[in-house]
């Protein structure tokens, strides 16, 4: 009796060690088909996937705290501080946008606070060659900006992007074109007497760069970008800007800007930091 268990106890021990599932698919290797298959497939009897059990539903909520000083608005020399709020959704190279943001400013003689435009948005990313990327947008831009100037209308805009990567390097370019439709205005003075009329008019944004994947965790890029500004007779905005973006762990992840003033029309100076949580 001795021996019969011993034989049985050896026969599966031989049994089990000559299964092999390198992959830990269930399937063993000797009629797996589709070797390395990553834990987060499902697989048929041939080891090959048949569903991913990662979802292809994902988002992120981005909170930033933004400082300016002077603004090509007004053209008053202020500072502004704000905060704002930006939430992402994604499908595969699909992607939804909403954000917004509460600003205060002060100056010589003025102070104000409130909400800026808002902004809604979709896009969508083609990849023609694996190196290559484009994405087309489109938005509107919701009137939550409350102004004497007539600020009052829903604008709306689109854009397209291009990114080519090569190694650890990006070369990338983008243009917008962005529909005004808030309704001109006549300003005058204390007295009611001088009169300046603001017409406003569409724009087109144009922006070139090139960035770095320094690390893995860590992308640097510098760009230099010039907008027509919403109002006639008002020259264009340039600016050139710094951006890097720090992956904290695989859920948290951090950006800053930097942004100098190239033109009278833009911001002298701009920083932002905003901390993000994907999922």
């Amino acid at each position: 009796m001795k021996q019969l268990f011993l034989f049985i106890t050896i026969f599966f021990a031989i049994d089990l060690l000559a299964f092999t599932d390198s992959d830990f698919d269930g399937v063993e290797d000797s009629v797996d088909r589709c070797p390395n298959t990553p834990f987060t497939e499902l697989v048929d009897m041939s080891g090959c996937s048949t569903k991913s059990l990662v979802s292809p539903h994902h988002y992120d909520i981005i909170v930033g705290a933004n400082y300016s000083e002077s603004s090509y608005q007004t053209l008053n020399q202020t500072d502004t501080l704000s905060s704002s709020l930006q939430v992402d959704y994604y499908y595969k190279n699909f992607s939804l946008q909403a954000s917004t943001s509460y600003f205060t400013t002060e100056g010589n003689g003025f102070s104000d606070s409130g909400l800026y435009d808002s902004f809604i948005g979709a896009s969508y990313q083609f990849k023609p060659l694996e190196s290559l990327s484009l994405r087309v947008s489109v938005g509107a831009i919701l009137p939550t900006y409350d102004t004497s100037l007539n600020n009052n209308k829903t604008d709306y805009t689109s854009s397209l992007n291009v990114s080519y990567s090569f190694n650890d390097m990006t070369l990338f370019a983008g243009y917008s074109y962005t529909m005004i439709n808030d309704d001109n205005v006549v300003l005058t003075d204390i007295n009611g007497t001088v009169a300046t009329d603001v017409i406003y008019k569409n724009t087109n944004a144009y922006s070139v760069g090139m960035g770095y994947y320094f690390t893995d965790k860590l992308y640097v890029s510098g760009s230099y970008n010039t907008s027509n500004s919403i109002y006639d007779g008002v020259e264009d905005i340039e600016t050139g800007s710094l951006y890097s973006y720090y992956s904290i762990n695989e859920n948290w992840f951090t950006t800053f800007a930097y942004a100098k003033g190239l033109s009278d029309t833009a911001s002298k100076n701009y920083v932002s930091l905003r901390l993000g949580y994907f999922y």
